[in-house]
C-alpha cells in the first residue's frame, strides 16, 4: 500500500502545475463547442454522436465513439461551465487512479517495491486515453482474479460447496473483467484490446507456457477445457464488441483528409509501406526519448519515406530488429540448467526450472497453489500448474510487457484501416504501460544478475536519474500546455507550418494583428496551400479593412479547397458591401449548394451556409424583393444547425413580413427572435415598432425602453425611442431622444440623419446644442443629408445658410430635383427680403 501512496503522490506531484492551465487545441472542439454538453441537448445525443458531436453516421465524422468520455466532460460542464480547472483536475486525478492501480498490478509481476515504483512513471494525456486505461487495467486486474479462481475451483480438494461458491467468484470476476473491457472501449477504441492482453497474461504468465506449450493448447493438441473456455469467452466478446462499434458507426471507416494522414494518401505502394513501417519506430523513439514533443504531428512533421535509400530505414529495422529479439527471447523453449532463484528451485513437467528473478511474489491470492497433476481424457493434462511461489519467469514477463506495449498500439498502425493522424502521442498513454513494466523487468534482472555491490548501486542511479529526468520533462512540459501561446510556439520545430497557423489565431484573439500577420504568413511560407490559413489571413485583412487583399486570399481559399462554406460567406459579404450585388448573390448561391459529406466539421459548414442563405436573404430584402427574401429565410431555418444562432435570422423574416403587411406572421417571428436571445436589442425595437403600428402603444413603449435599457450607450436606440414619440405628438421628449441618438453615434451617419430629420420635423433643432455637432458631420458627400440641414435651416429663418448648404447638394448632385425646388422657393423669399443670392453654379431662376 506504501508503493501504491508513493507512486500516486508522485504522479499527481507532476500535474499540479497543469490544474491552472486554459483549454488547449483539440479542447476546443471537444469541449467549448461540442453541443453535446449542453444541458439542453438531450443526454442521449452522445450515444449517437463521435466525440466531437458529429452524427456518427455523418460521412465526415471520425467515428471515434467515446461515449463515456463525452459524459465526463458534460458532468463537468454541468458543475462548473467551462472553467477549465475542473476539467484539468479530473483528469489528474484519472492518472493517480490508473497510477495506483498499476502499481498494485505490477507488484506481483515484480516483485520489489523498487521496481514498482519505476515501473508506475508515465505521463498523462487526454481524458480519453486516462479513462481508457484505468478501465484497460481493471479489465486485467479481475481477469487475474479469474484465473486464480480458476485454478482454485479446478485443480483443488475443497469440498463440493467451497468449488461451488470458488467457480460463481470465479466467472463473477470474467463479467466484470468483460464489462470494463467494454467501458475501457466506451472511453476510447483501443482499450478493447485488453481483452487479448489479457490473454496473453493468461497463457504466459498466469500458466507460465512457452510457445510451443501456448500453440498445442490453442490447436488443441493438448487440452486444458477450463483455459480454453475462458479464451474462447475473451476472443468472443471482442468480436461482439468490434461488430457492434462497426455496426454503430455506420459499418463505414472514417474519411480523413491528406494533411491527416499523408502516407495513406501516397499513390505510391512503396512510400506507404515504408513510412507506414516507419512510424511504429518513430513512436517507439518517442517512449525512450521525449525529448521533441508535438502537440500534432500532421502534415510533414515526419516526411514520407519515399524510396529505400532514405537513411530513416536504418531506424526502422533497429527497431524491429531489437522487438523481434526480444519476442523471440520471451518466446523461447524451456532450458535445461536451472537458474539461481533465491537459493530456490520448482518443479514443472518433472523437470527442475527456476524463473531467475530474485524476489518472491506479495500476492498469496495468485502466488499460492495446492494442485496435483491431473489427467484430462485419458492423457497427461498440458503440464501441473506450477506452485506459484515466485515471481513469473523474466521471458514470460517480457513477453507479457510486449503485448501490452504492442496490442494496444495496433489500432493506430494503419494496420486494419487508417487513421486521422500519423503521431499522435496520447496512443501511446496505454502502451507506456508495457514500455515501464518492460523497463523495470529489464532493470531487475539485471540488479539480481550483477555480482559487485558498486555496478548493483549504479544501476539504481540510473534508475533514479532516469524518474528523475522523466520527472523534470514532465513539469517542463506541462508549462507547454499551460496555454495555446507555449504550446503552439513549442511545436514549430516539429510542424511549422501547423503551429504557425494556431499561433496566428491566438495572437489575432489576443489584438496583435501585425504579429497574427506574421505567423499566418509564416504557416503559409511553409505549406501554401492551407485553406484554413488563407482563410484566417483573409479575415485578419477583412477585419482591417484590406477588403480587396481580404478578397484574394479568400479566392485562394475557395481554390484550395472548394467546400470551404465559410470562405465563400465573407465573399459574398465584401462584394455587398462594395455593390457587386449580382455576384455576391452567385456566391451566396454557390456556397447554399454545397453538401456536407466528408467535411471534417460538418456543424461550421451548415452555420456558413446558413449565414450565407441569411445574407443573401437580407440583400434581397433591401433590393425589396420581401417574398424571394422570404423563400431565402425559410430555407435558411430548415438548414441550420442547431447550434446556429437564429435570432437575427427570425428578426429579419419578421421584417420581411412586416414589408409585405402580413402583421400576425411578423409578430409570431419577432417573438420567436426574442425567445431564442432574449437580450436581442433589434428584435426589441423592431417589435416595439410592430406593436405600435397595431395600436398597442403602451406595450410598445415597453419595447422601446427596455432596449435602451439592454445597452444605454446605443443611439440607435434612442433614435428609435424618438421616431415613436414623434409620432404620439410628444415633440419635446422626441427632441431629446434625438439629441441623445447624436450624442451617443455621432460617427453614424444613418443615425444623425434621422435625428436631424427628427429634430426637423420637431420644428426645435436650433434650440439644442447638437446642431452644430451635426451639421459638422453632416459633410459635402452626403447630398442628401445636406439638402435636409438645408432646409431645416431654412424653415428656421437662417436663409443663406439653408442657401449654402443647398448649393453644395447641388455640387454633388446637379439633378436632384427637391433641392433645386427648395432652392427656388428659397431665392424667391430672399429676394423679396433684399438679400443677395448667389448664382455661381451657373442655375437660372427660370429653371428652377
Amino acid at each position: 500500500m506504501i508503493t501504491e501512496l508513493v507512486c500516486t503522490a508522485v504522479a499527481v506531484g507532476l500535474y499540479l502545475n497543469t490544474l491552472d492551465a486554459d483549454f488547449c487545441y483539440d479542447d476546443s472542439r471537444a469541449i467549448k463547442t461540442n453541443q453535446d454538453l449542453l444541458p439542453e441537448t438531450p443526454w442521449t445525443n452522445i450515444l449517437y454522436d463521435d466525440f466531437w458531436g458529429t452524427l456518427l453516421t455523418h460521412s465526415g465524422s471520425h467515428k471515434s465513439f467515446r461515449p463515456l468520455c463525452t459524459l465526463s466532460f458534460r458532468l463537468n460542464y454541468t458543475l462548473h461551465g467551462l472553467r477549465p480547472w475542473g476539467y484539468h483536475l479530473v483528469n489528474v486525478v484519472l492518472h493517480g487512479l490508473v497510477t495506483a492501480l498499476f502499481t498494485a498490478f505490477s507488484r506481483p509481476l515484480l516483485g520489489g517495491e523498487l521496481w514498482s515504483l519505476l515501473a508506475a512513471v508515465a505521463g498523462v494525456v487526454g481524458r480519453a486515453d486516462v479513462g481508457a486505461a484505468l478501465f484497460f487495467l481493471m479489465s486485467l486486474y479481475c481477469y487475474m482474479r479469474h484465473c486464480g479462481l480458476r485454478r482454485d475451483a479446478h485443480g483443488s480438494f475443497h469440498t463440493k460447496q467451497c468449488v461451488g461458491r470458488s467457480v460463481t467468484w470465479c466467472w463473477g470476476w470474467m463479467l466484470g473483467s468483460l464489462l470494463c473491457a467494454a467501458a475501457s472501449m466506451l472511453w476510447k477504441e483501443q482499450g478493447v484490446m485488453v481483452l487479448a492482453v489479457s490473454a496473453v497474461y493468461d497463457l504466459f504468465v498466469f500458466q507460465r507456457l512457452w510457445f510451443r506449450q501456448a500453440l498445442l493448447l490453442l490447436l488443441g493438441k493438448r487440452k486444458n477445457i477450463s483455459v480454453l473456455l475462458s479464451l474462447t469467452v475473451l476472443a468472443s466478446w471482442g468480436v461482439i464488441l468490434l461488430s457492434a462499434r462497426l455496426y454503430w458507426m455506420g459499418n463505414k471507416p472514417p474519411n480523413f483528409s491528406n494533411s491527416d494522414n499523408p502516407a495513406a494518401d501516397s499513390p505510391h505502394f512503396l512510400t506507404r509501406m515504408l513510412t507506414f513501417f516507419h512510424l511504429p519506430a518513430a513512436n517507439a523513439w518517442l517512449l525512450l526519448c521525449p525529448d521533441k514533443l508535438s502537440f500534432d504531428w500532421s502534415m510533414d512533421a515526419v516526411p514520407l519515406v519515399r524510396s529505400l535509400a532514405d537513411w530513416r530505414n536504418l531506424h526502422t529495422v533497429a527497431f524491429y530488429c531489437g522487438f523481434i529479439l526480444l519476442a523471440l527471447f520471451g518466446l523461447r523453449g524451456p532450458t535445461s540448467k536451472a537458474k539461481e532463484i533465491n537459493g530456490k528451485a520448482h518443479v514443472t513437467n518433472g523437470k527442475s526450472v527456476t524463473n531467475g528473478n530474485g524476489y518472491h511474489a506479495l500476492d498469496t491470492n495468485l502466488n499460492t497453489d495446492h494442485s496435483l497433476p491431473k489427467t484430462i481424457n485419458g492423457s497427461a493434462g498440458l503440464h501441473h500448474l506450477p506452485p506459484q511461489t515466485s515471481l513469473p519467469p523474466t521471458e514470460n514477463l517480457v513477453l507479457f510487457s510486449l503485448g501490452i506495449l504492442s496490442l494496444p498500439f495496433i489500432p493506430a498502425t494503419n494496420l486494419f484501416f487508417y487513421v486521422g493522424f500519423v503521431i499522435a502521442e496520447r496512443v501511446l498513454y496505454i502502451p507506456s504501460i508495457g514500455f515501464c513494466l518492460l523497463v523495470a523487468a529489464g532493470a531487475r534482472t539485471s540488479y539480481v544478475r550483477l555480482r559487485t555491490r558498486g555496478c548493483k548501486t549504479l544501476l539504481l542511479c540510473l534508475c533514479t536519474g532516469l524518474v528523475l529526468l522523466n520527472g523534470l520533462r514532465t513539469v517542463q512540459r506541462n508549462r507547454d500546455w499551460s496555454n495555446e501561446e507555449n504550446l503552439y510556439k513549442s511545436g514549430i520545430n516539429v510542424n511549422p507550418a501547423k503551429a504557425w497557423g494556431n499561433l496566428g489565431n491566438v495572437l489575432k484573439n489576443q489584438g496583435k494583428m501585425v504579429e497574427a500577420e506574421k505567423a499566418y504568413r509564416n504557416a503559409l511560407h511553409y505549406r501554401g496551400n492551407m485553406a484554413d490559413m488563407l482563410y484566417n489571413l483573409g479575415l485578419l485583412l477583412q477585419e482591417n479593412e484590406h477588403f480587396s487583399d481580404a478578397l484574394h486570399y479568400y479566392k485562394l481559399a475557395i481554390r484550395s479547397r472548394p467546400t470551404l462554406a465559410s470562405a465563400y460567406l465573407n465573399t459574398g459579404i465584401i462584394l455587398m458591401n462594395q455593390g457587386s450585388l449580382e455576384e455576391a448573390k452567385r456566391t451566396f448561391l454557390t456556397c447554399a449548394d454545397i453538401p456536407d459529406e466528408n467535411l471534417k466539421d460538418p456543424h461550421a459548414h451548415k452555420s456558413s451556409v446558413t449565414s450565407c442563405l441569411y445574407n443573401l436573404g437580407k440583400l434581397l430584402h433591401e433590393q425589396g424583393q420581401q417574398e424571394e427574401a422570404l423563400s431565402m429565410y425559410k430555407e435558411a431555418v430548415q438548414r441550420m444547425p442547431r447550434q446556429f444562432a437564429p435570432h437575427s435570422l427570425f428578426n429579419m423574416m419578421g421584417e420581411a413580413y412586416m414589408k409585405l403587411d402580413r402583421l400576425e406572421e411578423a409578430g409570431h417571428w419577432y417573438r420567436e427572435s426574442l425567445r431564442a436571445k432574449p437580450d436581442h436589442i433589434p428584435a426589441h425595437l423592431t417589435y416595439g415598432k410592430l406593436l405600435s403600428i397595431i395600436g398597442q402603444k403602451t406595450e410598445a413603449e415597453k419595447y422601446y425602453l427596455r432596449a435602451i435599457q439592454l445597452d444605454p450607450t446605443k443611439g440607435n436606440c434612442y433614435m428609435h425611442y424618438g421616431q415613436f414619440l414623434l409620432e404620439q405628438s410628444r415633440l419635446g421628449e422626441a427632441a431629446k431622444m434625438a439629441e441623445k441618438a447624436a450624442e451617443l453615434d455621432s460617427s453614424e451617419f444613418d443615425v444623425v440623419f434621422s435625428a436631424a430629420h427628427m429634430l426637423r420635423l420637431a420644428a426645435l433643432l436650433l434650440f439644442f446644442p447638437t446642431c452644430t455637432r451635426i451639421q459638422r458631420f453632416l459633410e459635402s458627400r452626403y447630398p442628401a443629408a445636406l439638402m435636409n440641414l438645408g432646409a431645416i435651416l431654412h424653415l428656421n429663418g437662417k436663409l443663406p445658410e439653408a442657401e449654402a448648404n443647398y448649393l453644395r447638394a447641388l455640387q454633388l448632385k446637379p439633378d436632384d430635383v427637391i433641392t433645386q425646388s427648395n432652392l427656388r422657393k428659397l431665392w424667391n423669399i430672399m429676394e423679396r427680403q433684399g438679400l443677395r443670392t448667389k448664382h455661381g453654379l451657373g442655375i437660372q431662376k427660370t429653371d428652377l
